[in-house]
């Protein structure tokens, strides 16, 4: 099978390599997609090293499948043309989401939705990713009414540049290094949390907390769910963390909730509090599945509840969902080995 990774070069690109890897999906070869300036330049992967190739290029390998990480402008330019080509493709980017003729996809939340017919499939959110993983077990049996949840993001979901201000910043602090980064934020992030990801939008709120609003409600098929969201950027490099309140229109028994979530695929519960036994990013770093805790009863709303959600946001959050999904087209003889 011909895989193409397209943005192979970048954060995600690269750990979807990794994925692919671990997960052993059967590619036969492996095209890396960068753009021309990347061109030329070698990847690791399966033991040997491949050539990274241009968009156009790699069309005229005819690749079966494409996974898209390079950002929205290469998606909505380049997703279409390879579609054309063929090739299925499942895009990381925030492009296609919400676009009505594309399906948007967590396996184990609405794997049922994918049909032989769709050839551009889209990757949610990282924040949304986990939280629904979460959630979506809960929702099939209590039906949620409201969520209100406020995010822990890590630098990595902005990128490369991201993780070297964290680090240069703290080498300034710490040892007096010389400056040798350029900011991508608008304020320190070391030993500081920045209440903005995304731009604003008219209503107050960031795009990437309308993003959890929308993918929300496309993927349980339910628009009468209230979602308010606050999205965080916060000095953490390993995973993004979720405080999460939901209400549900139907009571439950916490003893159920444990339960559900225990026996939910993609969800491992980390909750002993006797202990001191739950979820961090620290320790989510490099594992697939969404790590759920702090499970209790909401003290004053009837039916709603608190729970600490915590997730690698460059696996699950972008390229083990998006190996998952070419592994669901896979299962279900969309694309043939």
């Amino acid at each position: 099978m011909k895989v193409a990774v397209v943005g192979a070069t970048g954060l995600v690109g690269s750990k979807m390599l990794e994925v692919l890897e671990e997960r052993r999906f059967p590619v036969t070869e492996l095209i890396p997609v960068a753009s021309e300036k990347s061109a030329g330049k070698k990847v690791k992967f399966m033991g040997k090293e491949w050539n990274v190739v241009t968009p156009q290029e790699a069309l005229t390998k005819k690749p079966q499948i494409a996974l898209f990480s390079a950002g929205s402008t290469v998606s909505e330019i380049w997703g279409p043309k390879f579609v054309e080509a063929s090739c299925r493709v499942i895009d990381n980017s925030s492009f296609w989401r919400m676009n009505p003729n594309n399906k948007l996809v967590i396996p184990e939340v609405n794997a049922h939705v994918v049909t032989r017919e769709d050839m551009l499939i889209a990757n949610p959110n990282c924040s949304t990713i986990q939280m629904l993983v979460a959630l979506a077990p809960l929702h099939r049996k209590y039906k949620i009414k409201r969520i209100v949840v406020s995010t822990y993001q890590s630098v990595t979901g902005t990128g490369q540049k991201a993780i070297s201000q964290l680090i240069g910043e703290r080498m300034e602090s710490c040892c007096n290094a010389k400056k040798d980064f350029d900011p991508v934020y608008k304020y320190p992030i070391d030993l500081n949390l920045i209440p903005q990801i995304d731009s604003f939008t008219d209503n107050g709120y960031t795009k990437e907390e309308l993003k959890m609003v929308n993918e929300t409600h496309k993927m349980l098929e339910d628009y009468s769910i209230a979602v308010s969201a606050t999205t965080v950027r916060v000095p953490v490099m390993g995973g993004h963390s979720e405080s999460v309140n939901v209400e549900f229109e139907s009571d439950y028994e916490l003893s159920d909730i444990f339960e559900i979530l225990a026996q939910a695929k993609g969800v491992i519960v980390q909750d002993n509090i006797a202990e001191c036994i739950y979820p961090m990013p620290l320790y989510a770093f490099g594992k697939d599945e969404v790590f759920v805790g702090r499970i209790r009863r909401d003290m004053y709303v009837k039916n709603a509840l608190n729970m600490w959600v915590v997730s690698d946001n460059l696996r699950k959050g972008a390229a083990t969902n998006a190996v998952q999904i070419a592994e669901l087209m896979l299962e279900k003889g969309f694309v043939v080995a």
